[in-house]
């Protein structure tokens, strides 16, 4: 859970059974019958058809500098060496953020003041992170200035994917969808318009599927969000924002995708220009390629594909992915679990190209989850900065 300043709303985490996306646990063998009838194609009459994405040409950038200090032990981190940290030249990023070779590597983290806490958390892992993930809510005005402050840091620019739920309290995905908040995306879009005219993620109302009730009326129906989704991205578009980059985000667990509504909820590949999934490597899981690619065992049983898989043919064939939320749990016991975890995705990451940024979730006790900061044992640390200096993680960040 992240912690914020009063402002955005905190961060809510659920059980998840398994490491497939967007999913309610407990799903009857009945649902998923209903969820295996599907078209040929892999589609059905809520599923908007693929749309091949345009890409831009490649413009300048700049290689964030893989920093030193000390971290929070009060130990001295050395920075990676350059060679193995510098970012592969004949790599570049195109205008919807996604670079031609490697994936992005950022993190969440859950102390606030964030800037302090984002910073020992790269003097710990031994390099800047490229991306950095925050969380917003209502009616608040953003990037704040903290948050620009980050992306601008001389010598460690980052990339900034801002999730924003503008459904406040009191207000439903329909209203959202009907106008109700239509004035606060007009105040947001100058905002991006005069403060911050970088690229950035945008992530609106990530993690829809738990909060979803088919209820007629009820305001949360997958239509609903649907709708709200589409309407918030073309009302940003009216006003001529062109910098966000427009995120759709399920959650990680397998059970919620045999819903009879789950592919409603997914809003249209004109308005989607990445598809984020949120994993989180359990007990039972031991590899990258479990976490992002294998479903929990019901649904596994009945032949459904990881998320991975399942969101090329049903979602989008060509839509860039990312891990928005991503954590290995520290199993007492066995302090080797996470590090073999980190260190299966060098081994494996290749199988996965449309993965196109991780960005790890840092937290000391969250719920359900527990421990998942990369150095709740010596092994894991070691693992996850060896993965962090890899070239294929160090795509070069665009200026603008």
């Amino acid at each position: 859970m992240i912690s914020r300043e009063p402002g955005p709303a905190p961060r809510r985490r659920f059980r998840r059974l398994g490491p497939f996306t967007a999913v309610v646990a407990g799903a009857s063998c009945g649902a998923a019958a209903a969820f295996a009838v599907v078209a040929a194609d892999g589609r059905d009459g809520n599923a908007t058809p693929v749309a091949r994405s345009v890409r831009q040409q490649p413009e300048a950038a700049e290689r964030p500098p893989a920093p030193g200090g000390t971290a929070g032990s009060g130990r001295l981190v050395p920075a990676p060496a350059p060679s193995s940290a510098r970012p592969d030249k004949r790599c570049h990023v195109d205008r919807l953020l996604v670079p031609s070779c490697g994936a992005w590597w950022g993190a969440a983290v859950n102390t606030w003041p964030q800037g302090p806490a984002l910073r020992a958390f790269e003097r710990k892992i031994g390099r800047p992170v490229g991306v950095y993930h925050t969380y917003y809510r209502g009616r608040k005005i953003f990037p704040s200035a903290g948050d620009i402050a980050l992306a601008r840091e001389p010598g460690r620019r980052r990339l900034l994917l801002l999730n924003w739920k503008p459904d406040a309290p009191g207000t439903t995905w329909r209203q959202v969808a009907d106008g109700a908040v239509d004035d606060h995306i007009d105040r947001l879009s100058k905002h991006f318009r005069e403060k911050f005219p970088e690229r950035f993620w945008l992530a609106i109302h990530h993690e829809p599927e738990e909060e979803v009730r088919e209820t007629p009326g009820s305001g949360y129906t997958a239509a609903d969000y649907r709708a709200m989704f589409r309407h918030v991205v073309q009302r940003f578009r009216r006003n001529g924002v062109d910098n966000a980059v427009f995120t759709m985000v399920y959650m990680g667990y397998s059970g919620y995708v045999v819903k009879p509504w789950f592919r409603t909820l997914y809003p249209g590949d004109d308005v989607v220009d990445w598809i984020g999934f949120d994993p989180y490597a359990e007990p039972r899981v031991r590899s990258f390629a479990q976490l992002v690619d294998e479903a929990a065992p019901r649904e596994r049983d009945l032949g459904i594909a990881g998320f991975y898989r399942w969101a090329r043919r049903n979602l989008s064939d060509d839509k860039p992915l990312m891990l928005s939320e991503w954590g290995g749990t520290e199993m007492t016991g066995d302090p080797a679990k996470k590090a073999e975890l980190f260190r299966s995705i060098g081994r494996q990451i290749e199988r996965f190209p449309a993965l196109k940024a991780l960005v790890y979730w840092e937290h000391h006790n969250g719920p359900k989850f527990g421990d998942t900061r990369v150095d709740a044992s010596p092994q894991s640390l070691a693992a996850y900065r060896e993965l962090g200096r890899r070239p294929y993680f160090n795509p070069p960040v665009p200026r603008r």
